[in-house]
């Protein structure tokens, strides 16, 4: 029997349908994702990147994305827009990996700065977008082997830790990076000494070396640049290795702080051969020709007692073509095990063709490389070389490699050193980038606002 449904009801029933399908009609033209589709979300792991033009293997960045009631894997990422196209454009974005997660990187056009707009698209047209704020830094001398790493500008010493990883000091802090010395990035680790050593300011550390399981470490032992005493920066400490590669972990053991001191003193106490009371003075600068700065630290051939010390400043004689200069402390495990006063053996002077020691470092079997470097303060461009030597005192050391200096940042430390006796032996090096216009607009890498901008380049030379 059909139902009967009393005709104001009826009237009732009909326009409420009416009103249904007026809607669904008017849904049709909402916007994207208004109806039945929620709106995708996309998250960078650092709103903040670096890149080189000419780079290979380039910082990137983690992008998160997700909608709800989608599965991840159909969402899409695209950079839809570029601020400044002749630094980098849309299509130099490059977004690879499927699922909730993605990586982007991007190719530099040119020099300087661009936001780059990132989508995603989800479900029923519903999308999302958000900013990566990228930085390009010139092109160098092979840009395709170079590698950048990020979070700190300044690295002043670097040791390696096996499997290709290398830890890394920071002159302009007290924290020690651990690296994938074959990519460019962000440290893998971090080890703020501060407390450890009981620092309050910057201990300038300049030189490194590694012996078994301890690496030592050491400041500058000079003044500030302004030729002001900061007692921090007479200090030389150990860390203890465990592990190696990208489980490497670092624990603080030891320190001592009264070498600059006992060097004066020494050095006074043979006839002031070397000015190290002059060059220590309140208001002398540290990387003066006369000056006072430690930036090398190696072990004697077949040692693991006696240290090299080698210096930035002075030169011997303090004029152009002076001699680079090395202090021998014959006691130097003891003097960081246990606060023994430190014996200076016989001082040895190389002639480095007017350069200063920067750095140096032995293999297993002995073989030296120094890298020799101006004394002065401003030395992005002045001259740079790797000299090969054997560690003892009266044989000449010999210049294997003048290093590139047209690019930014001054070379400053040795990875580790291949053997010089094969042919094809390639060596490390990264440079210190603390005083570089990276990006064109005049601001010195040190004193960007983000650690992610912040980098030092490494590459590589043959030498063998």
């Amino acid at each position: 029997m059909p139902l009967h449904i009393p005709r104001s009801r009826r009237a009732a029933v009909t326009a409420a349908a009416g009103g249904l399908l007026t809607l669904a009609a008017l849904g049709s033209n909402f916007p994207a994702g208004a109806a039945g589709s929620a709106t995708p979300t996309i998250k960078l792991s650092a709103a903040y990147l670096s890149g080189a033009v000419g780079a290979t293997g380039d910082p990137t960045v983690t992008v998160s994305v997700a909608q709800s009631g989608a599965d991840a894997s159909a969402l899409t990422v695209t950079a839809s827009a570029s601020s400044k196209t002749s630094v980098a454009q849309a299509g130099d974005v490059t977004v690879s990996g499927t699922g909730a997660t993605r990586t982007v990187s991007v190719a530099a056009r040119g020099r300087g700065y661009t936001d780059l707009t990132l989508k995603v698209a989800g479900s029923g047209g519903a999308s999302a977008t958000t900013t990566l704020h990228f930085a390009a830094s010139a092109a160098v001398q092979d840009s395709a082997g170079a590698r950048y790493f990020t979070g700190s500008s300044d690295a002043s010493a670097a040791v390696d830790v096996g499997g290709g990883y290398v830890v890394v000091a920071d002159d302009e802090s007290n924290v020690l990076r651990l690296y994938n010395g074959s990519v460019s990035g962000a440290p893998v680790k971090t080890w703020d000494m501060s407390s450890k050593v009981d620092a309050d300011k910057e201990i300038d550390i300049e030189g490194a070396t590694r012996v078994g399981n301890l690496i030592y470490w050491t400041g500058s032992l000079g003044n500030n640049k302004d030729g002001e005493y900061k007692a921090d920066r007479n200090t030389v400490f150990t860390t203890t290795v465990g592990g190696s590669g990208a489980s490497t972990t670092l624990t603080y053991a030891h320190a001592y702080k009264k070498l600059r001191d006992k060097l004066v003193d020494w050095d006074e106490g043979n006839g002031d051969r070397y000015g190290f009371a002059a060059g220590t003075e309140d208001g002398q600068a540290p990387k003066q020709i006369d000056g006072f700065n430690v930036e090398g630290l190696e072990f004697a051939p077949g040692s693991t007692t006696t240290a090299y010390l080698g210096f930035r400043a002075p030169l011997v004689p303090p004029k152009d073509g002076g001699k680079g200069l090395i202090v021998p402390v014959t006691n130097f495990d003891k003097v960081l095990a246990s606060g023994s006063a430190p014996v200076f053996g016989t001082p040895i002077e190389l002639d480095l063709g007017g350069l200063a020691v920067r750095d140096i470092r032995k293999n297993a079997a002995n073989q030296y490389l120094i890298l020799a470097g101006s004394w002065a303060a401003d030395d992005n461009s002045d001259p740079y070389a790797l000299y090969q030597w054997d560690g003892v005192a009266g044989h000449a050391p010999v210049k294997r490699l003048d290093l590139p200096a047209s690019d930014p940042g001054g070379w400053e430390s040795v990875v580790s050193v291949p053997d010089l006796a094969t042919s094809g032996g390639r060596v490390q090096l990264i440079t210190d980038d603390g005083s570089a216009d990276l990006y064109g607009d005049g601001t010195e890498a040190k004193d960007l606002d983000h650690d992610e901008w912040k980098k030092s380049r490494a590459a590589l030379f043959t030498v063998g």
